[in-house]
């Protein structure tokens, strides 16, 4: 034993008021965003067959939801909208009347709901008929005509009085576009949390379910970014941040703690990160068969996304994490 090391890491495992006296990364209930989904109607409370414990909910369910969330202290929400209609240049999305747009004016009337933090998504994929997430000529999407109807949703939202508005289409330019629309319209303080690295991932299956927005055609390969790719990734951030972003969000989060961390140590922004519906519905599926402690390795991968950098964490898991937390 003489020539044994005598720095032993082990020490500072073996009793655990030690574990937590040095633990170099908490989860706290302030870094969780909770995703839901609004649909048309009333006592509407359906459950994302993909997704347990998810749902689609009228305006009046949602209310009771966002009450629950408040008792949990989980301090904000994002919105995504499911529309009476789809056309083929999504026209509910920026209609002042929309389901989103609805839905926030309900959560601003409630006295018991002001400090909810409302973040809504802006996008169009769930508002057309062909399930893309833009303007199409043919088989393609433009652009620029696609920019111009992402900044009259932003807009529109703001008026409806939503705290933040993220946009998640990867159509190049539309952080500025936005911007400069919400500052014309004198919504200055409105920040903007921009979807600046998403990739065309696999993991996003069962969000189609949820918010009804699979393509009917094709795939967003040529708009999100390609699965191999992490310099790409840092100069799709570095380009948001430019055109105004205030918080840069990465997506999917699990199985790109490497590039949360890369963008968090590049840029030190607020940086965002989406654990997203193919990550939820894995643990949950694998939880129910009895292969994995599912809270356990729920924790494991929230920790996992917030030591990797991220400063707010959105997922579905954000209640269930919230009463764990509250335990301990």
């Amino acid at each position: 034993m003489a020539n044994y090391p005598s720095k032993r890491l082990r020490r500072l495992r073996y009793h655990p008021v030690v574990r937590d006296m040095v633990r170099e990364t908490y989860l706290r209930k302030e870094d969780l965003i909770y995703p839901l989904f609004v649909a048309p109607g009333e006592k509407v409370k359906n459950e994302v067959k993909s997704m347990p414990g998810v749902y689609q909910m009228s305006i009046d369910i949602l209310l009771e939801e966002c009450k629950e969330l408040v008792d949990l202290e989980i301090p904000a929400i994002i919105l995504f909208g499911i529309p009476e209609k789809k056309d083929a240049v999504g026209s509910e999305a920026y209609d002042d009347n929309g389901i989103i747009q609805r839905a926030v004016r309900a959560i601003k009337a409630k006295t018991e709901l002001k400090n909810l933090l409302v973040i809504t998504d802006v996008c169009l994929c769930e508002y057309t008929d062909h399930g893309h997430c833009g303007v199409l000529d043919g088989e393609n999407i433009l652009n620029d005509e696609t920019v111009n109807l992402l900044a009259r949703e932003a807009v529109s939202h703001a008026k409806a009085g939503a705290d933040i508005i993220a946009p998640s289409d990867m159509m190049d330019g539309r952080v500025a576009t936005i911007r400069k629309a919400l500052d014309y319209k004198q919504f200055t303080h409105v920040p903007i949390m921009s979807y600046a690295v998403k990739y065309a991932s696999g993991y996003y299956g069962p969000f189609r379910d949820a918010a009804d927005s699979a393509p009917s055609f094709g795939d967003r390969r040529s708009h999100q970014m390609d699965t191999a790719n992490t310099e790409e990734a840092i100069r799709e951030a570095e380009s948001d941040i430019e055109e105004g972003a205030d918080i840069i969000m990465v997506k999917p989060a699990g199985a790109y703690l490497d590039v949360i961390y890369r963008v968090k140590q590049k840029f030190g922004m607020p940086t965002a990160a989406y654990q997203v519906s193919g990550e939820y519905s894995m643990i949950k599926a694998a939880g129910k068969m009895d292969w994995i402690d599912e809270e356990r390795v729920m924790m494991e991968s929230l920790t996992a996304i917030k030591r990797a950098g991220a400063d707010m964490i959105l997922t579905y898991f954000a209640k269930d994490a919230a009463k764990l937390i509250e335990k301990h």
